[in-house]
């Protein structure tokens, strides 16, 4: 009978384990199928450049060596290998992935170690102990021991609380894009706006060059008695205004440097940027390709998607919450009142299981369930209004440069006619046909239309950034970490902890150069 005991307990233990897999497999949360939104099948409204597949000219992930700038490229490279805000970003990203592995963590047993021992002495003449006693007065123990405990994830509660949480970490990877795509477009923006700056600064000094000569020709003429004092004030009037505004144009580069100082990890007082008579920029056509490769291609979507993920999963756990929480554990060791702990008369184990169904507990499971429900629809709205904001900003895009592109050419024949009413008015002034106030009025109608050129100029390489940043700006959905990549590091794994290794282009690891605010690299 002794015989068959064993094999009883050998079949019994088999089939838990074989119920245990069995049941790990009940997946409580629904089958999720993102959802499928009708959009229009080609790009319509005013905002229409052309219309092209994905391949043609879709932007790159340095989408913007397409403006041709070295200073530009430079620039960006440095952003985005030391920006402390991007650098932030990538630690949640890293944060996210070690909560990924602690979730994970459950779903192995929980094994424990414990050694210790004690020394102790009573009084001679503690209560109870009469006269004459030969009872010991030191008493010593000794143990160690091990332990389990192991949750059997039958209603995959434990998995998809771990799946929760590697979408997380995919979510924090799709938001790092959108950091970092921000960062290259402020980049971007700021330096054409500071370009854009140098060229109105050209402008104003070209003017006052003409103004100073217009000036020298009033006073000339006033000391010749064919011109009254009038037109020198009038002449002496344009230039000071014009040199204020010159003035104020060096302020407002001054500002736009420094906030490039900053994206860059630059102490601005350390930074400087040569600056240049003109915009001399490419001029960026980018292609809004089909609309369905929008989802793929802007992170931000790609982050709602992933909440919305999450969410189905959390229906999962809260449908685990209504069948029984099992769990089972185990301890063995040794003890002993000195040193011979390894014999079985010192052993001591305990093993046991348990099961834990709440049978009332006033709704408060329903409600949690009912709350998933709702945080699943609402994920689902935030998705949809995501998706509506990404094409209304491709359509924003699309129209502005487009129009800007128009306006800059009407711009460019508005300087011509102006510059040559300008020419005109001064040589008849010369010759005393016209006075002078027919000049101070074709000369400030040529300043603000140069300026104005410059102005429409600098907005349309920017809203061709805007455009290339609502499309994703060369970002895709494909490089997005897999869930089973998340994990940073192995269970066997205890080196090497300070920092992961990179996945899904997040790389966290600091950088020698970080810290260093004081000058820019050797170029």
């Amino acid at each position: 009978m002794s015989y068959f005991r064993p094999m009883r307990r050998a079949r019994a233990a088999g089939g838990a384990a074989l119920l245990a897999l069995t049941l790990s497999g009940c997946d409580m949360a629904p089958a999720y199928h993102p959802a499928r939104l009708v959009y229009p099948p080609d790009w319509e409204g005013q905002g229409v450049i052309a219309y092209g597949h994905p391949d043609d000219a879709a932007s790159r992930a340095d989408w913007w060596t397409a403006f041709g700038d070295p200073e530009l490229n430079r620039l960006e490279q440095q952003a985005l290998a030391a920006n402390p805000d991007l650098q932030a970003t990538a630690e949640s990203f890293t944060q996210a992935r070690d909560v990924a592995a602690q979730v994970a963590a459950h779903l192995y047993p929980q094994i424990e170690g414990m050694a210790g021992g004690e020394r102790y002495k009573s009084s001679h003449h503690r209560l109870w102990r009469g006269a004459g006693a030969t009872g010991p007065a030191y008493m010593s123990s000794e143990q160690y021991q091990a332990s389990a405990t192991w949750e059997p994830d039958f209603w995959s509660a434990i998995r998809n609380r771990k799946r929760m949480a590697e979408q997380s970490a995919q979510q924090k990877a799709a938001d790092y894009a959108v950091a970092r795509l921000a960062l290259e477009a402020e980049v971007a923006r700021d330096y054409i706006a500071l370009r854009g700056f140098d060229a109105q600064d050209a402008v104003y000094r070209d003017s006052i060059r003409y103004y100073t000569l217009a000036v020298h020709i009033t006073r000339l003429r006033l000391a010749g008695a064919i011109a009254a004092g009038l037109d020198v004030s009038r002449a002496e009037t344009q230039l000071a205004s014009t040199q204020a505004l010159e003035t104020d144009i060096h302020a407002s580069r001054d500002v736009m440097e420094h906030a490039l100082a900053i994206l860059v990890n630059q102490a601005p007082a350390s930074f400087h940027i040569a600056p240049r008579d003109r915009i001399d920029l490419t001029d960026v056509q980018p292609s809004a390709g089909l609309p369905s490769t929008l989802l793929e291609r802007r992170p931000d979507i790609a982050a709602a998607e992933r909440a919305m993920a999450q969410a189905n999963r959390a229906i999962g756990v809260s449908r685990a919450a209504f069948y029984p929480h099992v769990t089972f554990n185990a301890m063995t060791g040794f003890m002993d009142n000195g040193f011979d702990l390894a014999s079985l008369s010192n052993s001591m184990y305990q093993f046991g299981a348990q099961a834990v169904l709440p049978l009332f507990q006033g709704g408060v499971r329903r409600a949690e369930l009912q709350r998933a429900w709702s945080q699943y629809r609402q994920a689902e709205d935030r998705y949809r209004s995501t998706v509506l904001d990404a094409f209304a900003e491709v359509e924003d895009g699309l129209t502005n440069v487009n129009r800007l592109r128009t306006e800059t050419s009407q711009a460019r024949q508005a300087v011509e006619a102006a510059l040559r009413t300008q020419n005109m008015t001064m040589a008849l002034y010369t010759g005393g046909l016209t006075n002078y106030l027919d000049v101070v009025v074709a000369q400030q109608a040529a300043l603000s239309a140069r300026i104005t050129l410059v102005q429409v100029d600098t907005r349309q390489h920017q809203a061709s950034v805007a455009l290339i940043t609502a499309l994703g700006g060369g970002w895709s959905r494909t490089a997005l970490p897999a869930e089973g990549a998340i994990r940073p590091f192995g269970p066997l794994q205890y080196g090497n902890l300070r920092a992961p290794a990179p996945v899904g282009g997040v790389d966290g690891t600091p950088h020698a150069g970080d810290t260093n605010l004081t000058a820019l690299p050797a170029r």
